[in-house]
């Protein structure tokens, strides 16, 4: 049996441990602009150049809803030419809203499971636009997670892709909402 990584015990742990309930709460209450914008960061990053050059330029501005069922955090983000960026104000209805748990997010990261699999046994769930479903679905399946290293997430490199995503919106102005 293959010996498992650092990142893969750690990814395993936390998606097989539970949240309590008052902490999921309190998740589904504060401002998902930090989350968003740390999830918008980490794809960009992992992404890099040829992922994001993969966005078709007809689905531009529309926004997705990352929903986590049982941590109760949702994570808005506008697919851009330039990546993803978290939304000024999020859509009442976004145009795509992908939902499930921690442990089956983390089970198509790190490929552990097909997301086609926990699709038709109804434990990833998609509502809206399926093309722009599809597309984030097979831009997220194309970055193999393992092989990153944590040189591309120094601290250095974060910093420059966050000040990039606040450069695209607004005017470079924080709004928390």
């Amino acid at each position: 049996m293959a010996r498992q990584t650092l990142t893969q015990r750690i990814l395993q742990t936390v998606s097989e441990s539970t949240l309590p309930k008052p902490l999921s709460r309190l998740f589904f209450r504060l401002p998902q602009l930090p989350p968003s914008m740390v999830l918008a960061t980490l794809l960009n990053i992992a992404l890099g150049e040829s992922g994001l050059a993969a966005i078709p330029p007809t689905l531009a501005g529309r926004q997705l809803r990352l929903v986590v069922l049982d941590v109760g955090l949702e994570l808005c983000l506008v697919l851009t030419l330039r990546g993803f960026i978290p939304p000024n104000l999020p859509a009442a209805i976004p145009d795509v809203i992908i939902k499930a748990t921690k442990g089956d997010f983390l089970a198509m990261a790190t490929r552990t499971m097909d997301s086609d699999t926990l699709f038709f046994k109804r434990r990833l769930l998609m509502e809206g636009d399926t093309e722009l479903g599809l597309l984030v679905r097979n831009l997220l399946d194309a970055v193999d997670f393992s092989a990153l290293a944590a040189t591309q997430f120094s601290p250095l490199r974060v910093t420059a892709a966050a000040r990039h995503i606040l450069a695209q919106r607004r005017g470079g102005r924080l709004v928390l909402w």
